[in-house]
C-alpha cells in the first residue's frame, strides 16, 4: 500500500450523469479507507454512448465497456467502475484485468414508470396496443410473454432523458404510454418517486450482474488491488461469480434475452435462477438449482447452464438474429 495515498488514483467512467454518480460514491468509499487519496476522474464518451441506433449493429453493449478498458490496458488509467450487467459474458475478460472488488449488490428489480400526471399505476391499467418502452431485450420478452398485445419498442439513452421521452419533453417519434427502468438507476438519481409498479423477480428475472458495481484495475497493479480490495463485498462476488458462469457458458449475444440471479438464502446455500427467451417471450426455458452440494458458485453456474441447453436454449439463441 507504499502506493496511496501519495500516488493519484485515475478513475475511468463513461461521461453519463449516472456513471458520474457511481464514481462518486465509489471515490467516497476509497477515502474513508485512505482519507488523502488524490483522485483524478477520467470521463469517457463511448461509441455505444454516441449511437442512437441498435447496438447490435455495432457489436452489442460490451461497446459501453470496451473502450475505457482499452485505456486501462494502456495504462492511461489506473482502474474503472462498470455496471457489471454491461460487461459481456460471453468472451474471456481483457488481457491483463481483472475484478478487484464487487460492491454490495443494490435493488434488482425492475419497475414500470408512466407520463408526468398520469394516473395508471401498473401493467394491468394499460389498454391492449399501448407502447411501452424498454432499453433491454431480455425486458421485452418477459413483457410480451404476460402481454402479448403490448407494443414493445426500444428505447435507449441516459436513465434521465429516457424519463424525459416518456414524458414528452423530449421528442421522438413515438408516444410513449409507459417505459420499464432498474429501479437502482432511478434511486441512484434521486427520482425514485417516478417509479409506479415494481415488479419481482418472479415476474421479471434480473440481468446477470444487476445492481452490481465491479472495480476493475491492471492485475500487475498490486497496489490499486489493494485499495480495491478493501471494498469488496464477498457474497456479492460469490452471486456475481455463479450468474456469469452460466452466462458465459450460455454464449450468448447482444440480442438474446437471457436473465440470471443468484441470492444466498438466510442457511447459506447458493439459489441460481435462469432463464433464456425467445425475442417475443413466446418460447423460453427455466433452470432453478440450490443446495449445499452446488455452493461453489462456479458448480452452480454451470449447472443451471447445462440444464438451459438440456432444455433448448442453444436452439433459441441461435434463432435470434445477432
Amino acid at each position: 500500500m507504499n502506493d496511496f495515498p501519495g500516488r493519484t488514483l485515475r478513475i475511468g467512467t463513461r461521461s453519463s450523469h449516472m456513471a458520474r454518480a457511481q464514481v462518486d460514491h465509489v471515490s467516497a468509499l476509497l477515502r474513508k479507507h485512505e482519507p488523502d487519496l488524490d483522485i483524478e476522474v477520467v470521463p469517457v464518451t463511448t461509441e455505444a454512448d454516441k449511437w442512437q441506433g441498435d447496438l447490435a449493429q455495432l457489436g452489442g453493449k460490451g461497446l459501453f465497456v470496451k473502450e475505457i478498458d482499452q485505456m486501462l490496458q494502456r495504462g492511461q488509467i489506473d482502474m474503472a467502475v462498470h455496471c457489471i450487467k454491461d460487461v459481456p459474458g460471453d468472451v474471456p475478460m481483457p488481457r491483463g484485468l481483472i475484478f478487484a472488488a464487487y460492491l454490495p449488490r443494490d435493488e434488482v428489480r425492475d419497475t414500470l414508470l408512466f407520463p408526468e400526471g398520469s394516473e395508471r399505476q401498473s401493467l394491468d391499467d394499460l389498454p391492449a396496443g399501448a407502447t411501452v418502452a424498454t432499453s433491454a431485450v431480455r425486458r421485452k420478452a418477459q413483457i410480451s410473454r404476460v402481454r402479448p398485445d403490448l407494443n414493445v419498442v426500444r428505447v435507449r439513452g441516459a436513465v434521465g432523458s429516457r424519463v424525459e421521452k416518456l414524458d414528452g419533453t423530449r421528442k421522438i417519434d413515438t408516444t410513449l404510454d409507459a417505459m420499464i427502468l432498474a429501479r437502482a438507476g432511478l434511486e441512484r438519481l434521486g427520482i425514485l418517486d417516478r417509479a409506479r409498479q415494481v415488479f419481482t423477480v418472479e415476474e421479471m428475472l434480473p440481468a446477470v450482474g444487476a445492481g452490481a458495481l465491479g472495480l476493475e484495475c491492471r492485475k500487475a497493479d498490486e497496489a490499486v488491488a489493494l485499495l480495491l480490495q478493501q471494498l469488496n463485498h464477498e457474497r456479492t462476488m460469490t452471486e456475481i461469480t455463479a450468474e456469469r458462469v452460466m452466462l458465459h457458458g450460455l454464449r450468448g449475444h447482444c440480442n438474446s434475452p437471457i436473465a440470471g440471479y443468484c441470492v444466498t438464502e438466510p442457511d447459506g446455500q447458493l439459489s441460481l435462477r435462469g432463464m433464456v427467451f425467445s425475442r417475443d417471450g413466446s418460447t423460453f426455458v427455466h433452470a432453478h438449482y440450490w443446495g449445499e452440494s452446488l455452493n461453489d458458485p462456479a458448480v452452480l453456474g454451470s449447472r443451471v447452464c447445462a440444464e438451459l441447453l438440456r432444455q433448448g436454449a442453444r436452439d433459441i439463441i441461435e434463432g435470434i438474429p445477432h
